[in-house]
């Protein structure tokens, strides 16, 4: 078995990539349900997060929790690719992964919801997770735009 340069085996480094991973994935299917509860439950407490969108850092996992609950509902859906993740050690790793988001309102007679105009957005997440007693979380998500809408 090959080692890397973090005294982790191969399969060791693989199962934090894949765990990472996992946790990217779990936050946008939370995140397009609109359960807020379960996105803010994959941050740590002290968690710093920015939105792609801009604004400032929100800090800690219940502020981060109640700006999700102050967001108008909306119809919308998140595609993540190029997830790479960089293992820092068995409890330490960095991912970014590229974020195509499509939105619109929900229509009235409850039909499909009609794409905004300003959709879809296009840009990245930047992570720093980390293990804790409850699995992997976010300690920081840093979102950004490549295109302007």
């Amino acid at each position: 078995m090959s080692h890397t340069p973090y005294g982790m085996g191969e399969d060791d480094r693989r199962a934090v990539e894949d765990d990472v991973a996992r946790l990217i994935h779990e936050y946008t299917w939370a995140n397009d349900a609109q359960d807020w509860h379960k996105c803010a439950s994959l941050y740590t407490e002290d968690a710093v997060f920015r939105r792609p969108s801009g604004g400032d850092a929100i800090m800690g996992r219940q502020a981060i929790l109640d700006s999700f609950l102050a967001r108008p509902a909306r119809a919308q859906r998140h595609a993540i690719a190029n997830i790479l993740v960089d293992v820092e050690g068995p409890a330490t790793a960095r991912a970014k992964s590229v974020i195509v988001l499509y939105m619109g309102d929900v229509p009235e007679d409850g039909g499909l919801p009609v794409q905004d105009p300003k959709s879809p957005l296009i840009g990245t997440f930047t992570d720093l997770c980390v293990l804790t007693p409850q699995g992997w979380r976010f300690k920081e998500r840093v979102g950004a735009l490549d295109f302007r809408p």
